[in-house]
């Protein structure tokens, strides 16, 4: 295909991807307003932004086997009507509660839509050409997240109201949906569909069992940290996670594909990708309400002040996808990214609730250049090293355990915060000879506060915020040090993999064929022998190609 066709086939898809990003960025900026209003609390804030991310990353997996075996075309049209029905009742929501199921449902629609755009690019482009076009997406992700808190807050700030937050983004899906149906041109390949149904149910409960522990754990009117609920809640992740584990080594087409991610290539990507996934979710999400809460701005003030972590995100994306398309390196990207991620969260870290916010929007695009450097070459450097027909299940892998990442880091974070934040007030309060008031959660309803609580809250927010950006600085290192273990794999220039020497050649062709797991219908075959030692290494013993 032509750079041309490349980019018509892709506009649908680019339309959708974009459709999904905003809904999840566009609530930012309206979730103070929406938790005053509905009456939440702290850990209800954060689950708004979790029960998203975990339906995402429980089903992303799902939709990535899908894409293996029916009609790509067909699955992101279903993700897309899925969303807009997720959309409209989270705009007619009044409790939080029922706001949360439509947040889950827009979260199942939303993994559809991140799996199936990554596995859709890597099964018409080339890894070599694809940093480009994954440049791109970089590219639409950085936009939706910086359009959303805008309109997102300019939609708070009408007369409009934070329902229709929501409501907007119903007419941007059915007009990428009909993008989709005309110009996405795709071949699918009938095979036998068989999808692991109890892989995919074991992976839904473990996931959720912990973050659900992970979230409540150590708050007041809930369980301790040490206590027989943790012990049962834990106890029971870790059968549910055994017996997926178990269950993905007998199935023939398994959620989660064990022979790829064992490699040492994908391994690495993901255990980048669940660092990458806390920093990125975790600053999103607790950014825009340090903003609000902490510094008084409106909504749309809010939005803009996230506007250079966004055009960070944005600088990095498109420089480093022409940079690999142009020199076909990928790893100094990573390890470049990795490293100013680090230095933009741990300055982050330091901010309170008088920082200049001149410094803090310096400190936050430096996070958001290494955020953008990061994201879609993790995903290049997986696929690369797999076959087109497993591009949807890889693909799907690396999203799912970024999207677990980051749930359980909003989760987590949330829950640290919402402590801290807490003992920040009753200290505050203390103070000024106020009896602190119990409660399950710090309050997020400050319309109804006198002036001088008002302003205790308010600094208790904005020095409980530099606890998450220093934490996520931490996790980052995990990110840093995987992607210096990663061997770089030159980009190969065609879709799938090839032979590239004679089949008489018995023993020369072992590394190549020794890359994936048995029964691949292609093998590569790569001429430096350090990497062939490294594919022996990690795979083991090569087994006959069909």
């Amino acid at each position: 295909m032509t750079h041309r066709q490349v980019l018509q086939a892709l506009t649908g898809l680019l339309a959708a991807f974009f459709t999904a990003i905003l809904s999840s960025t566009i609530v930012a900026n309206a979730l103070p307003t929406i938790m005053d209003q509905l009456h939440g609390t702290q850990t209800d804030f954060a689950w708004v932004i979790t029960a998203s991310l975990l339906a995402n990353a429980a089903t992303t997996p799902i939709w990535g086997k899908l894409a293996d075996l029916f009609d790509k075309k067909l699955l992101v049209q279903v993700s897309i009507i899925i969303f807009v029905g997720g959309s409209v009742m989270a705009g007619f929501a009044t409790t939080i509660p029922f706001l949360l199921t439509a947040r889950v449902i827009q979260g199942i629609a939303m993994g559809g839509l991140t799996a199936l755009a990554q596995a859709i690019i890597g099964t018409i482009i080339a890894p070599r050409e694809r940093g480009r076009y994954s440049g791109y997406m970089g590219a639409v992700m950085a936009v939706g997240t910086a359009g959303g808190p805008l309109l997102g807050g300019y939609i708070v700030d009408s007369p409009l109201g934070w329902r229709w937050t929501f409501f907007v983004c119903v007419p941007l899906a059915v007009l990428s949906l009909l993008l989709l149906q005309f110009t996405l041109k795709i071949e699918h390949i009938r095979r036998p569909a068989k999808v692991d149904w109890v892989g995919s149910l074991l992976l839904a409960s473990g996931v959720s069992l912990i973050l659900i522990w992970v979230s409540f754990a150590g708050q007041a009117g809930y369980y301790d940290w040490i206590s027989v609920q943790s012990a049962l809640m834990v106890g029971g992740t870790v059968v549910l996670l055994a017996a997926l584990i178990w269950v993905e080594t007998k199935v023939s087409q398994p959620i989660i594909p064990l022979k790829i991610i064992v490699q040492r290539t994908p391994a690495l990507a993901i255990i980048a990708s669940v660092s990458v996934g806390i920093a990125m979710f975790a600053a999103s999400t607790y950014l825009g309400q340090y903003y609000q809460v902490a510094r008084g701005a409106t909504p749309t003030e809010a939005g803009l002040l996230t506007l250079p972590m966004i055009a960070g995100n944005l600088a990095g994306a498109v420089f480093s996808g022409q940079m690999v398309t142009r020199y076909g390196k990928w790893k100094r990207f990573l390890v470049g990214g990795a490293i100013l991620l680090i230095v933009g969260l741990g300055f982050t870290g330091t901010i309170s609730h008088e920082t200049n916010l001149t410094l803090v929007g310096s400190y936050t695009f430096i996070f958001g250049l290494g955020l953008g450097m990061m994201m879609q070459n993790l995903v290049l450097a997986v696929q690369n090293t797999v076959a087109v027909k497993d591009i949807g299940s890889a693909s799907g892998a690396v999203a799912f355990f970024r999207t677990v990442g980051g749930a359980a880091g909003v989760a987590v974070l949330g829950a640290l915060m919402s402590t801290r934040v807490a003992n920040l007030i009753n200290e505050g309060l203390a103070k000024i000879g106020i009896k602190p008031a119990g409660g399950s959660g710090a309050t997020m309803d400050l319309t109804s506060l006198p002036a001088p609580v008002k302003v205790i809250v308010r600094a208790a927010y904005g020095d409980g915020a530099a606890l998450i950006f220093m934490i996520s600085a931490i996790i980052t290192v995990v990110a840093l040090i995987a992607v210096l273990f990663m061997k770089e794999i030159p980009l190969r220039r065609t879709i799938d993999m090839v032979d590239t020497k004679p089949a008489a050649e018995p023993g020369a062709g072992s590394a190549g064929a020794g890359r994936h797991a048995a029964g691949s219908e292609s093998v590569v075959t790569v001429a430096e022998e350090s990497l062939e030692s490294m594919a022996d290494a990690v795979v083991g013993a090569p087994e006959p190609t069909k």
